[in-house]
This record gives C-alpha cells, sequence and structure tokens, in this order.
C-alpha cells in the first residue's frame, strides 16, 4: 500500500500546490483543517517551506535553492533584505541576534519564522531576482551542488556551471520529475579537488577523460590528441550515495561516462528509472541507495540503456580522482577557504562562516564588500562558507583590512574552519539536540584550549541533531550525532562520537566508538583525543590515518569524557521547551500562531 505521503501526494503535488500555498496565505493560517495539517504541510516543502518544531505553529522555514551555490551580483542583497525585513520571530538566538541567514552543507539558503502570511511577497521579491525555493524541499530534484567556483577555478578539469544550468534549468518544474519516491540530490563538478563531494548523492557527474575514435564537433567538449583516437574532457557517472539514518552508502560506478551536452539525457533517464522503480510504500527504503543495493550497479546501467536513454551509452573513461583533496583531511584544497587564483588571474577568497549562520546585517554587509572589492558576485560551498569572487591582486589587501573578516575570516582556526552544525532543535522538529549555538561554543573553547600539532591546519568536526546527517557527520575528522542519556539522575543532551571520516580518493566513513556522552563532557573528550594523538601519531601522520591504524577499542579509550571549564546553557533542555533561547521557555509560555496581517 502506498505510504500516507504518498497518498497525499496523488491528490495535490508539484507545480499546483503554488495556488493552494498563496490561497492559504491570503486566508491565513488558522484556514488549514487540522485533520490536514500533515498533508499540507509536506506538500508545502515542494515550494521550500518546512513547518517549524512543535511550539512555533504557523511559522516556517524557508530554504532558496542556489544551484552550485552560485548567488549573481545583487542576489545576496535580496536574501539580506528579506532576511532582515521577515525573518524576525518572537524568540531571539543569544548568539545570533533576531535575524540572520543559514548556509547549508548544500550550498542552498534557510531563512527562519516566515509566516505563511508574508509567502507571497517573499516569493515575488525572490524571482524578480532570479531566486526560487521551487523544489528546494520535498520529493523531487534538489538543489544541484558542485565545485562552487565553477567556470573560475584555475584548477578545474572542466567548466561544470553551463552543465549545472542546464540540469537546473529542465528539471526545475518539470512535471515528468516532480513527484519521485524520495528526494533526487545531484552533483555535478569538473574540479579536480572533488569539492563536488559526489560520493554522497544521489546521482553524481565527475570529471573523467575518455579516449574516442570519431568526435563530432561540439562547443561544450574540450579534447587533445592522444593516440589513435581524442582524449574527451566528460564526467563519470555513480549512483546511490547518501548518509541518512543509519544507513550510509557512497555512490557506486555504474562504468558510464557522458559527454557534457549528454548530461541531462542521462541524468534524466535515472531520475525516471527512480521514479518507475523506487519503493512508495516505504519512506525509509525510498532512496535509490536501496534500489542500487537490491540491483547492483551493472543492473542499473543495463536497465538505463534499455528503457531510459535512446543512444549507446560509453562505458567509464579515466577519472582525476587520485587528485581529490576536498575534505580528505590532508594536503591542500581540503576546503575553499582564503585566497585562491582564478582563470583570468583575478581571486577568489573563501571566508569562514561558523556554522554556516550570518546575521542579516552581516549578509548585507558582506554584499556591499562583494560589490566593492569583485563583482558582486558570491558563491556558497558545501562547508557553510561564502566566497567572494572576482577580486583584483590590487585590492586585496583592503578586503582582508575590512572589520567584517574579523568574524568571517579568509585565514580561520581549524577548529573555526571545520566547524559544521546543522539546524537541531532550534527549529528542527526532527533532532534530538542543540546544534548551532552548542557547536559555536565548542569552537571558540577548543581555539582557546586546545593545540594541534603545528602541521595540522585542518580538523573537521561535524555536530548533528540527529541521524538525518544533514551536518553530514560520517565525513568528518570527528563527528557528533545528537542523543539522549542520564547524568546524576537527570535526563540531559548526548552525543555519540565517530572518528575518522572524510572523502578523497578513497572515502571512509566515520566510526562510532563512543555513545551517549552528555555535552558538557565533548569538549573534554576531544581535548583528550587530541592530546594522545599529537603525542601518539607519526611524523606527519594526519587524523585520519591516525585514526586507522587503531581500531575502536583502542579510539574509545582515547576519547575520555571529561568536565572541563566548558558549560553548556542547553544540556537540561531534552526538547521540553518551545524555544531553546526563550526567558520563559515552557510549552505552556509557547507564542500564539501568528495573526493574519
Amino acid at each position: 500500500m502506498p505510504s500516507d505521503v504518498e497518498n497525499w501526494k496523488s491528490e495535490v503535488y508539484g507545480n499546483e500546490i503554488r495556488d493552494h500555498l498563496f490561497r492559504f496565505a491570503e486566508e491565513g493560517f488558522e484556514t488549514i483543517p487540522d485533520d490536514e495539517r500533515d498533508a499540507w504541510f509536506e506538500r508545502f516543502k515542494w515550494w521550500g517551506l518546512y513547518h517549524q518544531r512543535n511550539g512555533q505553529e504557523g511559522y516556517f522555514m524557508m530554504r532558496i535553492g542556489t544551484p552550485n551555490g552560485v548567488l549573481e551580483p545583487g542576489q545576496l542583497r535580496v536574501v539580506g533584505e528579506i532576511a532582515d525585513e521577515y525573518a524576525r520571530g518572537p524568540g531571539t538566538n543569544p548568539i545570533f541576534g533576531d535575524a540572520y541567514a543559514d548556509f547549508t552543507t548544500r550550498q542552498a539558503i534557510q531563512l527562519h519564522w516566515i509566516e505563511l502570511s508574508d509567502v507571497p511577497a517573499i516569493f515575488e521579491k525572490l524571482e524578480s531576482n532570479g531566486l526560487s525555493t521551487q523544489q528546494a524541499c520535498g520529493d523531487s530534484w534538489r538543489n544541484i551542488v558542485g565545485n562552487p567556483v565553477a567556470g573560475k577555478d584555475a584548477q578545474e578539469v572542466i567548466d561544470a556551471w553551463p552543465v549545472i544550468r542546464d540540469l537546473n534549468e529542465t528539471f526545475t518544474g518539470n512535471d515528468d520529475h516532480s513527484n519521485l519516491p524520495r528526494k533526487w540530490k545531484v552533483s555535478v563538478t569538473g574540479s579536480a579537488d572533488g569539492s563536488g563531494q559526489g560520493d554522497i548523492n544521489d546521482l553524481a557527474f565527475e570529471p573523467a577523460y575518455k579516449e574516442i575514435d570519431a568526435v563530432e564537433e561540439t562547443s561544450t567538449s574540450s579534447r587533445t590528441e592522444s593516440g589513435d583516437g581524442e582524449d574527451v574532457v566528460g564526467f563519470n557517472v555513480r549512483v546511490g550515495g547518501g548518509l541518512a539514518r543509519n544507513e550510509p552508502r557512497f555512490a557506486r560506478d555504474i562504468d558510464v561516462w557522458v559527454r557534457p551536452e549528454r548530461v541531462a539525457d542521462v541524468a534524466g533517464g535515472l531520475s525516471a528509472l527512480f521514479r518507475d522503480n523506487g519503493d512508495r510504500e516505504d519512506r525509509y527504503n525510498a532512496r535509490i541507495k536501496f534500489l542500487v543495493d537490491e540491483w547492483g550497479a551493472e543492473a542499473v546501467r543495463e536497465t538505463l540503456q534499455a528503457e531510459y536513454v535512446d543512444f549507446d551509452l560509453h562505458t567509464a573513461g579515466r577519472d582525476v580522482r587520485e587528485e581529490y583533496t576536498y575534505n580528505t583531511g590532508e594536503g591542500a584544497r581540503n576546503d575553499l577557504i582564503g585566497v585562491h587564483e582564478q582563470k583570468d588571474g583575478t581571486n577568489f577568497v573563501g571566508l569562514n562562516v561558523l556554522v554556516g549562520r550570518m546575521g542579516a546585517a552581516d549578509v548585507l554587509e558582506l554584499a556591499d564588500l562583494a560589490e566593492e572589492y569583485g563583482s558582486g558576485e558570491v558563491r556558497l560551498s558545501q562547508r557553510q562558507n561564502v566566497i567572494v569572487t572576482d577580486v583584483p591582486d590590487s585590492e586585496l589587501d583592503d578586503f582582508r583590512d575590512e572589520d567584517l573578516l574579523e568574524h568571517y575570516s579568509p585565514d580561520p582556526s581549524p577548529f573555526m574552519r571545520g566547524s559544521v552544525a546543522c539546524t537541531g532543535t532550534e527549529f528542527c522538529s526532527l533532532s534530538i539536540v542543540e546544534t548551532k549555538n552548542r557547536q559555536v561554543r565548542y569552537a571558540r573553547w577548543l581555539k582557546e584550549n586546545v593545540d594541534l600539532p603545528a602541521d595540522v591546519d585542518q580538523f573537521h568536526v561535524h555536530l548533528s541533531g540527529c541521524t538525518a546527517s544533514c551536518a553530514q557527520p560520517q565525513i568528518a575528522d570527528v563527528s557528533l550525532r545528537g542523543m539522549k542519556t542520564r547524568k546524576n539522575g537527570d535526563a540531559v543532551e548526548a552525543l555519540d562520537v565517530g572518528l575518522g571520516g572524510g572523502l578523497g580518493d578513497e572515502p571512509q566513513f566515520a566510526r562510532w566508538v563512543t555513545q551517549r556522552v552528555p555535552v558538557d563532557e565533548v569538549p573534554g573528550a576531544l581535548a583528550n583525543l587530541i592530546e594522545h594523538f599529537a603525542a601518539k601519531r607519526d611524523e606527519g601522520e594526519s587524523f585520519r590515518a591516525f585514526v586507522a591504524r587503531h581500531d575502536d577499542e583502542e579510539l574509545a579509550e582515547l576519547v575520555d569524557p571529561e568536565e572541563t571549564d566548558y558549560e553548556d546553557p542547553m544540556m537540561h533542555n531534552t526538547k521540553m521547551t518551545w524555544y531553546p533561547y526563550a526567558e520563559e521557555d515552557g510549552m505552556d509560555a509557547q507564542p500564539p500562531a501568528p495573526a493574519d496581517d
């Protein structure tokens, strides 16, 4: 039998949701019938709206999709203005204030405290400036990710930006691909550093060379003489990656190489294959990673060829995975922070945004600086950071001297640059623990109290509020996952601790070595772990390599939980409040749903 969500989608889904959304925006939140709210909230996701957690009735998170993280000149200012005007609610965050924007691990933007009555005005402002929330959530194509500086990066193998733009235009609002069994996450990268993180996506296109005997002339093929044929630059295809719940998978190679101009055909074929064969009865099982588990990569390729494309598929080409450095834990270009040369001789400057959150006033100031020192364009990375592009050499020093960059540094502490956190219990109904403010406090405490070896400038700590893995904890040096435990007889928030995750040529998921550590003992545990690492590592050994040569029992002994001078104000919250930072935070003190304007 189809799941409840499938039944709701069979009644209303896709583009048609917009009319209903605007009707409820006009008539008021309270006009959504109580017994239909679950159905409508599920449908609203297709237009980028998630209803917030219990106690915050009537308020929504709004996600804005920015394909490949590209914000064209002027668009960041639009985001800041919307955040400043509309993303203010009844609760104030003690670190981030009243209005802010969250940059996500999928190169999108999230705003909170959005009222339904404001949605039409927000949509009008977004869409008139080339932005949209369409399919930012829901069971369809999600925001396409990749190397955020595609087309500008001096190190890229092939410019993937035209391909990503084509995919976005082809599949956004496409009725044939608007109702999939679950979300469909796609990565396309032309960079040799692996910054597209294709391994953890449902569908990944990665740069590869293929020797072809006869190649037609096209504007998108790049090639050089090689043997009897010609080396053409295109993409190898991988399918079935993902981190959610306790079932992580790396995407599997299906032995397909595709030209840039054929990417949309192959992507559409695989999307349709998932649409027609994915599980619509069990949503837990309704991801393509489970279909690949069941069928095998070879059968996926055979079905794609036989039923979903009308041309002969090439076998896989020569990839560049041995050059991948992004999120590997060692070598250069572990992230895109700092100053990097562009193809045209100017520079892109990656700025660290701690846990991906930036106050609305800072967003607007950054938009000013991007226009003053660059082209006005800003791009978002999968590590929740921002990148200002097109900065000439002559402007670099003045740009780096700006006061704003004291808070969003191009040269941050390893603990600051390595911190990633999901939304947490501040707004998310799935999360078990508070995340954003906690990871900020963790990073600051570690920076002040713990020394990494002098040759270690990367240390990734990812905090995810639950097993949904929105903070991508399984691919971090230290993975933290929300749980509960008891301490001194009281229920407290706790974290499982995993170690040694990362991507690269040979990606590895973190190994969960310690469970349910009370949150106030986690900084002490990390300090003890790093002390052991510094004392026992081989010369020049990375943290990931250090973890790899120890078994789980040995690692668990190194992660010794300990109370320190770190104090955690949210450890007893345990999700029993309407807002974890409110002075009167009991559920009986929750604000009423926002009144109609």
